[in-house]
């Protein structure tokens, strides 16, 4: 696969020397009142449109020659990024106004990927709240120098690998070790977390064996697994891409503002036009930062306003190869002067 598809764009560093504090009411304040709006019809017909492209792909590869696979394979696993992010705004109950159909379509949605519903939710939503907050923040936190040096050796081994050119993998880490374990929970979330667990591992028992039974190994590898690497492709891809750049920093708690975090810590990404239509902008991620209440289909008309208001500070790239390799290059321990620490940087200090 190649994802050099776009001219790279150099990231417009975010300004941090405001005149005063800004905080994210004022921020929401500016955004209109109909980027808060659902919309039934868009809402149900974006999940409908994206299931038929998804059972056209297993239709192709159920009837396409060999040279056809890898790219029905990408096809398919960038459509089911479009599941995720259907049960993304689930959990933000942003995609239908009563919590049981969220909750329901959540399930559904993430099924295919063997993903706990809401233990992804929970714990995205804590992202949410402590976007950017070191020490607090789940997503591509950078490590610091010191915790480092603590860690066991193959510990220290697993984060350069998963900070560098296998920074694809990282997703599947957060997913394995993270959403299944009911036990970092309390209360009724720990309840509601086992029951995603469950409903998950529960259709992974029936769904493998019978695919395997139908279709053989081959049939398991070529019909899920394959896709379902390609769809975390794009989890890890997004979500390093969505907060991290050698100019956006991760701050200590004292030092850490809530509307800067999210305004000028998210990073709005263009990828070719196939990619967004399939994944419902959600790479148009700064407005989702501001308000999780705003729908995927209202994100461009926020972008364009929160652009309209503070355009010279909003961080902006393409997706390219060169963007991946400058962050994979540079992006790796916490630094208080300059945001980040690369590996190598580290490295030759004596």
């Amino acid at each position: 696969m190649t994802i050099s598809v776009i001219k790279e764009t150099t990231l417009t560093p975010p300004l941090t020397n405001l005149d005063k504090p800004l905080q994210l009411k004022d921020v929401i304040r500016v955004l209109p009142r109909e980027v808060f709006t659902k919309n039934r019809r868009k809402a149900w017909t974006s999940l409908l449109v994206n299931a038929l492209l998804v059972g056209l792909g297993y239709w192709g590869l159920a009837v396409a020659p060999w040279f056809l696979l890898p790219p029905l394979w990408i096809f398919i696993g960038t459509a089911l990024t479009g599941f995720f992010v259907m049960g993304h705004d689930c959990g933000h109950r942003s995609f239908a106004n009563r919590r049981w159909v969220n909750d329901l379509v959540g399930h559904l949605a993430f099924l295919p990927l063997i993903y706990p519903f809401h233990g992804w939710r929970i714990m995205h939503n804590y992202h949410h709240t402590h976007t950017n907050k070191l020490g607090e923040d789940n997503a591509w936190q950078p490590w610091t120098t010191e915790f480092y040096t603590q860690q066991p050796g193959w510990l220290r081994g697993f984060y350069q690998i998963m900070r560098g050119r296998a920074w694809w993998l990282g997703s599947i880490a957060h997913w394995a070790v993270l959403h299944f374990n009911w036990n970092r929970f309390e209360g009724k979330q720990r309840s509601q977390v086992k029951f995603s667990a469950l409903v998950a591992l529960s259709f992974a028992a029936i769904a493998f064996p019978l695919l395997i039974a139908t279709t053989g190994i081959w049939g398991f590898v070529k019909f899920w697994l394959l896709p379902w690497l390609v769809y975390h492709f794009w989890m890890s891809t997004f979500t390093i891409v969505h907060h991290t750049a050698p100019q956006i920093p991760f701050n200590p708690e004292n030092q850490w503002n809530e509307a800067e975090a999210q305004l000028f810590g998210s990073v709005h990404c263009n990828y070719p036009a196939w990619i967004e239509f399939l994944c419902h902008d959600i790479n148009v991620h700064i407005p989702h930062h501001i308000s999780t209440a705003i729908p995927f289909y209202n994100l461009r008309l926020a972008h364009r306003t929160l652009k309209e208001h503070w355009g010279d500070r909003i961080c902006e790239c393409r997706f390219s190869w060169s963007l991946m390799k400058e962050i994979t290059d540079q992006c790796h321990f916490y630094s208080a002067e300059n945001c980040y620490q690369s590996f190598k940087e580290y490295q030759s200090q004596p």
